[in-house]
């Protein structure tokens, strides 16, 4: 990621690195809850294990709304994102991220409310 600093003159490479990279966590685990520097990100999921992702209250993690996650499996572990206690997380068909390469986005709609998109399973 770029970072800008005040009265940084601005070029065009810089703002291409800046809006075409994403951060990326990568985990290993088999336990992750979401913090504040993912927001923007990915979060990546390599273990053979199954893999539970928590998404913490607004009262823990104040992410804004609008604040977009992108999620990864690259381990066989199936990804399961689940929301603490407080929050409500939507998806269809379910909430596991189907398989290793499959790729999904996490979004807050409301307070402690997230919508899961991608290529999910029950």
């Amino acid at each position: 990621m770029v970072d800008f600093v005040s009265s940084t003159v601005l070029a065009a490479d810089s703002l291409d690195a800046a809006f075409n990279q994403v951060e990326i966590n990568a985990q290993t685990g088999t336990t992750y809850t979401l913090v504040l520097s993912d927001q923007g990100g990915l979060v990546t999921s390599a273990n053979a294990s199954a893999v539970t992702l928590t998404v913490p209250t607004n009262a823990s993690v104040a992410f804004p709304v609008g604040t977009q996650i992108g999620l990864l499996a690259l381990g066989v572990g199936q990804v399961t994102v689940a929301g603490a206690s407080g929050v409500t997380v939507q998806a269809t068909p379910g909430l596991k991220i189907r398989a290793r390469y499959s790729l999904a986005v996490l979004i807050k709609i409301a307070t402690n409310e997230w919508v899961l998109a991608g290529d999910l399973s029950a």
